[in-house]
């Protein structure tokens, strides 16, 4: 949903979803800090943080090449943690027909 809000400039839908996504990482470090992989996500970090600024900046170009990066930050997390067989990628379909991006 971030990536369909982003790219229609809906950056007020960007930024909720982004939140989300920060609630998401500080409930795992709340919840799961006794998993080992955990300790990695912090990993995430410098990527959310751009891709966040994007947003507030509402800068198309700057939240395209954020998201791409979180993403790929998302995959290397994954490699770390030994779940290289969650592959991120970019969104091609809108995961839901009933909202507006």
């Amino acid at each position: 949903k971030l990536w369909f809000a982003g790219t229609a400039q809906n950056w007020q839908l960007a930024n909720f979803e982004i939140h989300e996504i920060m609630e998401a990482v500080d409930d795992i470090k709340k919840y799961a800090s006794d998993r080992p992989e955990t300790k990695d996500i912090i990993m995430l970090q410098p990527a959310i943080d751009s891709l966040n600024k994007s947003i507030q900046q509402k800068n198309v170009q700057s939240f395209k090449q954020n998201f791409l990066m979180l993403t790929n930050t998302c995959n290397n997390c994954h490699t770390e943690v030994n779940y290289d067989f969650n592959k991120i990628k970019i969104p091609d379909t809108p995961p839901f027909s009933n909202q507006v991006f």
